[in-house]
């Protein structure tokens, strides 16, 4: 049906390419490309698909991006790069007239600043080149989005309350490791939080709140208040919503860890010299942390991630909140990767078939609360993320 090219050969790179591989009726033709090739080679090893092809790419680079575009021609690209090269990934499509989809926001190199404007400006670019461009289909943002599009279409009149909640229950037994790109999740979790109130955005200290909440086949975790993506475009898209909040769960060993690193000044995001080279203290932290990538052989437990909603139907008070579990050990036997590149991975491979199967297919710019939600939960169900509801219950929030 359709031709991909993935960009990024990480570890939810890897989820992409393998569950890609397991749809030849939709994906007929498949180029796995990075800055280091033989990462690339190193998948399609696993897969054990040698028809799949592979390529470096300089992501960075506009030039390099259309050459490789226009040399394979897919009809759509999997942004699963790092979220600073969104814009060049984005301009080589326009150039070369490939449709787009990425997991997560742009973000500047040179400040951890979260928000959609700058991709959000390329909507009349995308739509006079009759392209789609989709943000942010991994899981959170991405399934969050879906759940909350699929609750307004099917079980509200009006939704008023939203809460995010993601927790990572899990042990890779490290002293102190992240799920994805430790740059990217550092930066993330030690920015200030923010959170949505009657038209407002709220400002909170970093991880200054944070309650007990209890997850399906899991228990109570403490769960912290964060600032994240999709709590932007969720807002603007369902203007029903009074409050819409973001809590993930962090254990103490890891917090404490996160504390010191911020103290010593290895959270630093500017260049420092060191013996008359130029260092980002963050960028050396994560050459020397676990790669996320080689966590999955030893890490038990599951992740729980789901919207908890209040609203109104039929003029009566309404709670719903949507959610799935997704097992390490599981992941890791289908993909070779942990639970946390699966969650995101498999989405936007489901994205990515929304799109060649026409369902997803609408010029411009779009985030993918703006789509039908139907067909991919439909898919989440059959590719690996089932999804489970719960109707009138305690939302603790």
């Amino acid at each position: 049906m359709g031709k991909v090219l993935i960009i990024g050969a990480g570890g939810v790179g890897t989820v992409v390419a393998h569950k890609v591989a397991q749809n030849p009726d939709v994906f007929t033709d498949i180029m796995i490309a990075s800055r280091t090739k033989s990462k690339c080679d190193a998948i399609v090893k696993a897969i054990g698909n040698p028809a799949i092809k592979t390529a470096q790419v300089d992501a960075d680079n506009v030039d390099e991006l259309v050459a490789l575009f226009n040399s394979f021609k897919p009809e759509i690209v999997i942004n699963v790069a790092l979220p600073y090269q969104d814009l060049t990934i984005m301009e080589a499509c326009l150039k070369a007239g490939v449709n787009y989809l990425d997991t997560a926001n742009y973000e500047p190199k040179d400040e951890a600043h979260f928000e959609y404007s700058w991709q959000w400006a390329y909507k009349k670019r995308f739509e006079n080149a009759g392209l789609t461009a989709i943000l942010g289909c991994g899981f959170d943002p991405g399934v969050s989005g879906i759940y909350t599009a699929y609750a307004a279409k099917h079980h509200f009149d009006e939704m008023h309350y939203l809460d995010i909640v993601d927790c990572n229950a899990g042990n890779h037994h490290k002293a102190f490791a992240t799920n994805f790109n430790p740059e990217i999740n550092i930066r993330e979790i030690t920015q200030n939080g923010r959170y949505y109130e009657e038209g407002k955005w709220v400002t909170t200290k970093p991880l200054e709140y944070h309650k007990d909440l209890t997850y399906p086949n899991i228990g109570p975790r403490d769960s912290y208040l964060l600032y994240h993506e999709e709590l932007e475009s969720l807002v603007k898209n369902f203007p029903t919503i009074k409050r819409a909040r973001f809590w993930m769960t962090f254990g103490q060993e890891y917090l404490t860890h996160l504390r010191v690193i911020q103290n010593i000044g290895m959270a630093r995001i500017d260049e420092i010299d060191y013996n008359g080279a130029k260092i980002v203290p963050l960028q050396f932290l994560k050459a020397v942390l676990p790669n996320p990538q080689d966590l999955g052989e030893n890490y038990e437990g599951e992740t729980s991630i789901g919207c908890r909603i209040r609203g109104v139907k039929d003029g009566k008070e309404r709670t719903y909140y949507v959610y799935n579990n997704c097992s390490h050990q599981e992941a890791y036997k289908e993909t070779g990767m942990q639970g946390v590149s699966y969650t995101t991975g498999v989405p936007a491979m489901i994205g990515a078939m929304m799109f060649l199967q026409g369902l997803w297919k609408r010029p411009g710019v779009w985030n993918v609360e703006e789509f039908d939600p139907d067909p991919f939960m439909e898919q989440l169900n059959k590719q690996g993320l089932p999804w489970h509801e719960v109707f009138d219950g305690d939302l603790e929030l």
